[in-house]
Protein backbone atom coordinates (compact mmCIF):
# COMPACT_ATOMS: atom_id res chain seq x y z
CA UNK A 1 0.00 0.00 0.00
CA UNK A 2 1.34 3.43 -0.91
CA UNK A 3 1.49 6.70 0.96
CA UNK A 4 -0.86 9.53 0.06
CA UNK A 5 -0.31 13.15 1.05
CA UNK A 6 -3.03 15.71 0.36
CA UNK A 7 -3.67 19.36 1.15
CA UNK A 8 -6.68 21.55 0.49
CA UNK A 9 -6.38 25.33 0.66
CA UNK A 10 -8.12 28.42 -0.65
CA UNK A 11 -5.54 30.60 -2.41
CA UNK A 12 -5.58 33.76 -4.47
CA UNK A 13 -5.21 33.38 -8.23
CA UNK A 14 -1.65 34.72 -7.90
CA UNK A 15 -0.74 32.17 -5.19
CA UNK A 16 -2.31 29.38 -7.25
CA UNK A 17 -0.23 30.36 -10.29
CA UNK A 18 2.90 30.50 -8.11
CA UNK A 19 2.28 26.94 -6.88
CA UNK A 20 1.75 25.66 -10.41
CA UNK A 21 4.92 27.43 -11.62
CA UNK A 22 6.92 25.93 -8.74
CA UNK A 23 5.70 22.45 -9.70
CA UNK A 24 6.51 23.07 -13.37
CA UNK A 25 9.99 24.27 -12.43
CA UNK A 26 10.64 21.08 -10.46
CA UNK A 27 9.44 18.95 -13.37
CA UNK A 28 11.74 20.80 -15.81
CA UNK A 29 14.84 19.96 -13.81
CA UNK A 30 16.83 16.75 -13.98
CA UNK A 31 16.59 14.24 -11.18
CA UNK A 32 14.19 14.31 -8.25
CA UNK A 33 11.39 16.85 -7.96
CA UNK A 34 10.51 18.36 -4.57
CA UNK A 35 6.77 19.01 -4.34
CA UNK A 36 5.25 20.98 -1.47
CA UNK A 37 1.97 19.53 -0.21
CA UNK A 38 0.62 21.62 2.63
CA UNK A 39 3.41 21.84 5.20
CA UNK A 40 5.26 18.79 3.86
CA UNK A 41 7.81 18.44 1.04
CA UNK A 42 7.57 15.19 -0.94
CA UNK A 43 10.50 14.14 -3.15
CA UNK A 44 9.41 12.45 -6.38
CA UNK A 45 11.38 10.84 -9.20
CA UNK A 46 9.50 11.73 -12.40
CA UNK A 47 10.28 9.81 -15.57
CA UNK A 48 11.23 11.47 -18.84
CA UNK A 49 7.72 10.87 -20.25
CA UNK A 50 5.00 11.26 -17.61
CA UNK A 51 1.38 10.64 -18.53
CA UNK A 52 -0.58 13.92 -18.46
CA UNK A 53 -4.33 14.26 -18.12
CA UNK A 54 -6.41 17.42 -17.70
CA UNK A 55 -10.14 17.49 -17.06
CA UNK A 56 -12.38 20.57 -16.96
CA UNK A 57 -15.81 20.24 -15.39
CA UNK A 58 -18.50 22.91 -15.54
CA UNK A 59 -21.51 22.38 -13.29
CA UNK A 60 -24.78 24.26 -13.16
CA UNK A 61 -26.53 23.13 -9.97
CA UNK A 62 -30.24 23.43 -9.39
CA UNK A 63 -29.56 25.58 -6.31
CA UNK A 64 -26.56 27.74 -5.54
CA UNK A 65 -24.04 29.06 -7.98
CA UNK A 66 -22.28 27.65 -10.99
CA UNK A 67 -19.02 25.78 -10.27
CA UNK A 68 -15.97 25.03 -12.40
CA UNK A 69 -13.22 22.55 -11.65
CA UNK A 70 -9.88 21.77 -13.28
CA UNK A 71 -8.13 18.52 -12.41
CA UNK A 72 -4.58 17.89 -13.58
CA UNK A 73 -3.13 14.42 -13.17
CA UNK A 74 0.47 13.40 -13.77
CA UNK A 75 1.55 9.78 -13.53
CA UNK A 76 4.73 7.83 -14.22
CA UNK A 77 6.42 4.59 -13.35
CA UNK A 78 9.33 4.70 -10.92
CA UNK A 79 12.42 2.67 -11.65
CA UNK A 80 13.74 0.87 -8.60
CA UNK A 81 17.30 -0.13 -7.91
CA UNK A 82 17.40 -3.92 -7.95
Amino acid sequence: MGDKTTANETLSREETADRLQALASELRGDGPANVTVGNKVVTLTPSESPEYEITVEERSPMLGRRREEVTIELEWGVETDS
